[in-house]
Order: structure tokens, then sequence, then C-alpha cells
């Protein structure tokens, strides 16, 4: 019953306009009409002078309101009324059936990806349209755009608010890094890919419904317009945010993840923001594409010049494996990886191509390739600058260990080849033998039993020739427990088989030795001081060496860059220029 009466209400005032409208039209009729009587009196002299002045008068009165302000005074005011009314309905039906998704934050958007805008009833539709022609007949269009992108483009950010999307509000100047926004990123694909493939195509077709009658220009005008203030341009700033952030590594996966975003929507892209409408959009997307491939590209090709220049800083002086190989391995892999070569790939074809130079894919295995070369020739400088040879023997089997390790079954790894790799295990095995030969191997020759087999000299003899070699061996072991216990093998497996191997060269020699002439000095008031450490101690303290440190792990946000990892690689916030 309801609509039936709004039905008849906007009949009405659609009736009512079109009167009106007409006696308006028709009103310059009369005045022609009126002229052409007081002509035709002043010429047969049929009417007195005071009858003809007054009508004069009448007349001069009615052109006055015809062309001034007082034009509207001639249907009383009724029709401008009678418009107004009518767009007040035109704003009620919009609000009316203008509905936010029921989203929640919480809710994944694979779960919401079913849940589409409800389009306006036909019905409703139809009367829109009613009153859009109206509008026109009266010269009000642009009032009735004006409240449906104010309604629909509200409508689109209530969708969005339960998505919490502020980050997009974030500036250049609120963050250090890509890093500390990182998360935001794999969000921001997620967010935009539904607002365009839902949202956005919801608007677009509904545009179309409601003003198809007026023409292409008018309802993809209005489309822009909502895109543009539901939020499509902070999608977009956002992007370009990110691109302008300082340089390091990971912004180059970053910015391949914001490419295969775009990519993924270029052809839903083109189609709904292709008009001349949406020219702001057009353009602010192509800036963001152009300033992604540019930086992802400078991020890619000066990445082995960032790995030659680490070259000179020193190793790490707990013999670990410096950040910088392990970064560098772990990163060229996901280079190679089916989620980022593809993209790394198409990224570099569009920025040879802008700059008439052709591309192949050789190019990237090749600077892949260089790459670790370069890190190859790193190592082995560092190896070279040690002063402890022990610690250099450690660094070498800690760092040709994690090639071998983390590269054999990897994309890199086949790339490198069996031979590569095989190698790197073989270094990793000499520079281990090496190690416990030149360093905990030589402890056992302490405990000599030269001079007390026979106990020739007399059980005091043999008393202090134990307690001579116990001295020796206890402080050859505290000095080299001491130094070794900073070193660290960061590989668990390897660090136990390093440890077993160590004990396996100490402990059984302690053993059979403290069994045998123990005795000897711990009866002795001063046993302690020579029968320092029981069998089972030294193998605990022995199987404790290596063990990485806690790393505490702050907040990026509050992070201050130091523009180098830890022994690590630049973070390339340098240009180039500043970097050479």
């Amino acid at each position: 019953m309801a609509n039936s009466v709004n039905d008849k209400s906007i009949e009405s005032l659609i009736s009512a306009s079109k009167s009106l409208r007409f006696l308006g039209d028709n009103c310059g009729l009369a005045i022609q009409w009126l002229e052409d009587i007081v002509e035709y009196l002043e010429d047969n002299a049929v009417a007195d002078d005071r009858y003809l002045s007054n009508l004069k008068k009448s007349l001069k009165g009615l052109r006055e309101l015809q062309d001034g302000e007082g034009k509207a005074n001639l249907d009383g005011g009724l029709l401008e009324a009678a418009l107004e009314k009518l767009e007040n309905e035109f704003r009620r039906l919009l609000m009316e059936h203008s509905v936010p998704l029921p989203m929640s934050s919480s809710s994944s958007l694979g779960e919401q990806a079913c849940i589409a805008p409800s389009p306006l009833p036909v019905l409703v539709i139809q009367k829109l349209q009613a009153i859009i022609g109206r509008s026109i007949a009266n010269n009000r269009l642009e009032k009735c755009i004006s409240i449906y992108v104010e309604v629909r483009s509200s409508n689109v950010r209530a969708s969005l608010q339960a998505l919490n999307l502020d980050y997009l509000e974030i500036s250049i100047a609120e963050f250090n890094d890509v890093q500390s926004i990182e998360g935001y990123i794999a969000q921001w694909g997620k967010h935009l890919e539904f607002a365009v493939k839902h949202l956005f195509e919801a608007e677009y077709k509904l545009c179309n419904d409601v003003f198809e009658r007026i023409g292409l220009d008018v309802w993809m005008g209005c489309f822009a317009k909502i895109a543009a203030q539901a939020g499509i341009l902070a999608f977009l700033q956002f992007g370009k945010t990110v691109t302008e952030s300082k340089k390091d590594p990971i912004k180059l996966l970053k910015l391949l993840d914001i490419f295969a975003s775009l990519n993924k929507l270029r052809l839903d892209f083109n189609r709904l923001f292709g008009g001349a409408a949406c020219i702001e959009i057009q353009n602010l997307t192509r800036d963001l594409i152009k300033s992604v491939i540019d930086g992802a590209a400078e991020i890619f090709w000066e990445l082995l010049l960032q790995v030659q220049l680490q070259r000179q800083n020193p190793p790490p002086p707990d013999g670990s494996v410096p950040k910088l190989v392990s970064f560098i391995t772990d990163y060229c892999n996901k280079l190679l990886g089916d989620d980022y070569k593809p993209l790394l790939t198409q990224v570099l074809i569009i920025d040879r191509s802008w700059k008439h130079e052709k591309f192949q894919e050789k190019l990237l295995i090749n600077e892949v390739l260089e790459i670790i070369k370069a890190i190859e020739i790193n190592l082995e400088t560092w190896i070279k600058a040690y002063e402890d040879a022990s610690l250099s023997n450690l660094f070498a089997m800690n760092n040709h260990w994690h090639l071998y390790r983390h590269l054999k079954g990897t994309k890199l790894g086949v790339l490198l080849g069996d031979a590569w790799l095989k190698e790197h295990e073989q270094y990793k095995d000499y520079y281990a033998a090496v190690f416990l030969r030149d360093s905990w191997g030589k402890l056992p020759g302490h405990l000599s039993r030269e001079g007390l087999i026979l106990f020739s000299g007399g059980r005091a003899t043999a008393r202090d020739l134990v307690k001579k070699r116990l001295k020796t061996f206890n402080e050859a072991f505290d000095d080299m427990y001491k130094k070794q216990s900073n070193w660290i093998v960061s590989d668990k497996d390897l660090r136990e088989k390093t440890c077993h191997l160590i004990v396996q060269a100490v402990v059984p020699v302690y053993r059979s030795y403290m069994q045998n002439y123990g005795p000897l000095v711990e009866q002795d008031a001063s046993s302690s001081k020579y029968a320092k450490y029981s069998v089972q101690t030294l193998e605990k303290m022995l199987l404790s060496l290596f063990q990485p440190k806690p790393v505490r792990y702050g907040s990026f946000k509050g992070r201050q860059t130091s523009g180098k990892f830890n022994n690590g690689v630049t973070d390339l916030r340098r240009t180039t220029s500043a970097v050479v």
C-alpha cells in the first residue's frame, strides 16, 4: 500500500511539474499575443488612452518577469517546489535500497567473494529514470547526479569500512622501509581485488542501468565520481607510496607483489576505468605501474653491485654465516621460484622495451649466477681475513655447508648443478677436518703417558707429572673453550655433528687418562686444582658449544635503520650514483 502511495505521489509530482513547465514555456506566447492586441488597438483607435496605458504597463511587467529573476514567480514557485520534492524522492529511493555489504573484518575475503551488492529492483530503477527525465526537462540533471554519487559512493565506503583500510592513509614519513608495512601490502592486493571485482563492478553496472537513456558520457562520468570518492584513488596512492619508500632487496619482492595484483586486474581496470571520465584514475594507475616497474628493475640490476661492495666489510667475529650469504641464497631462490620468476621476467621485459632493448630469459639467469659467484668470492676473501686459523676454518666449514645444504634441491641448486653442490660439500668436510685437527685435536697431546707406565721415578714423581700434564690440559681446554664459546654454528645438524666429533677426539682420551692416573692426584689436598673436570662435565661442556645467540626482534616502526644488514647486504637505499 505504501508503495502505491509513493507511486501516485511521484506520478502527481511529475504531472504537476509538466503542467507548470507548460505554463512557463508558453508564457512567451501569451506576451506576444498581448503585444499584437496592443498594436491593433493603437492602429485602429479602438480603446481610450487610459485603458491602453494600463495595458502597456501590464505588458511591461510581464516582460520583466519573464526576462529577470521574477521568471520563477510566473508559476508561483510551484515548479521549484515540485522539482525539489522529486529530488527528495530520488534520494529516498536510493538510500532505501542502498545497503552496505554485511561483511566482517574477521572473515576472510575468500568467504566474502560470493557476496555482491544487490542490484536495485527494476521498478525502483524505472522510478529513478522517470525523475531523471523531469530533471533533464528542467535543466536540473546535475542535481540528481550529485545525489546519486553521494549516496552510492557513501554506500561503497561503508562496505569497505569493515575491512579496516586505515593503512591506506599511511604516508611516506610514517615508515622507515617496506618491511614495516609488509603485511599491509599483502592485504592491499586482496582488498583491491575485492573492491574492483565486486563493489566497483556492481556500481559500474548500476550506473549504466539508471542513466543508460541519457548517454555513455553521463553514466560513465557518474561512475568515475563514485569510484574516486569511494576510495579507488586511495588504493592507488598507497601503492605509489610503497614505490617511493627507501630501496632495499625486500622491496623488490613487494613491488612484484603489487605488479601481480595490478596485472591480475588489468582487464577489469581497462573496462571499468577506460573511459574519458576516468582520466584521473588512468593517470594514477599508469604512474603507479611505471614506478613499480622502474623500481623493481633498478633494485634487481643493482643487486650484484651491492653484493660486491660488501666484500670490503670484515667477516662476522663469531665465524657464523653472514646475513648477506643466508639472505642472498634465499632471496635468489625466491626470484627463481614459480611465484616471482614469471613476474620478474615480465617486469624486465617491459623495462627493456621502454628502453628499446631486447630481453632474453638468460639475462635473468646469468645475473643470478653472477650474484652467487660474487658471494663465493666474498667468502674466499673473508676466509683469508681472519687472524685466527681455527676461526677461519670454522667460518669456511659453516658457509660451504650452508651453500650445499640450503641450495640442494632448490631451483637455484638445480641451476648451479650437482658438481657445484658436491664441491661445496667436500670443502665443508675438508675445513671441518682441518678445524678439528688444528684446535681440539691437539688437546689429547697434553695427556701424555710418557714416563708414567712403569713409574720409573717413583709414585711422587708420577704424581708430579700427572699434575703438570693435567694443569697444562686444563689451561689449554679453558682457553679454547672460552674462545670458542663465542663462535657459532647456525645449522643444528652441523653443530651437533661437530660437537660429537670434538667429544670423540677429547673425551675418550681424558676418560682413560683419569681412570689410570686420576687416583694419583685425587687423594691430594689440591686435587680439585688438577682433576678440575669430571668426564661428564667435560662432555656436557663440549656438547654445548657453538649455540646461536637469542635474537631480539623489535618493532619495525621503531627500528633505526643503519643502511646495512649486520655484515649483510646493503639495503639498497642509496641511488646508483651514490653507491658508485
